[in-house]
């Protein structure tokens, strides 16, 4: 397969099944949600910020709207109950997993 035939059908898979991922900022977001959660250790809304990803209001603006699609889950922390947790929801993640599938796939054809 061609460089730029995988690249394509990437970024074709990005936008039918990833619209809700429109910049590098939301991208980001998700990820490093994802990451901490990996590591279980759940980032908090400061712990996000301090990522310095970009600015606060944009991070804001952008995580109100992941939660109000159900992308991000903000849960109250379990033994501070003053601060919250973010998680990202199941459905995002078996949707993450088939986008990195296809994303190994489509390399691992280029790279024969």
């Amino acid at each position: 397969m061609k460089l730029f035939t995988g690249l394509k059908q990437i970024r074709e898979f990005e936008r039918r099944q990833l619209p809700f991922l429109r910049t590098v900022v939301d991208f980001d977001i998700v990820v490093e949600i994802g990451y901490a959660e990996e590591q279980e250790e759940p980032l908090t809304l400061k712990q996000l910020f301090l990522l310095n990803l970009s600015s606060r209001t944009t991070v804001r603006r952008k995580l109100a709207r992941l939660i109000e699609r159900e992308i991000v889950v903000r849960r109250r922390h379990a033994s501070d109950h003053r601060a919250s947790v973010l998680t990202i929801s199941a459905s995002t993640v078996r949707l993450l997993g088939k986008y990195c599938g296809t994303v190994t796939t489509i390399s691992a054809c280029h790279f024969k």
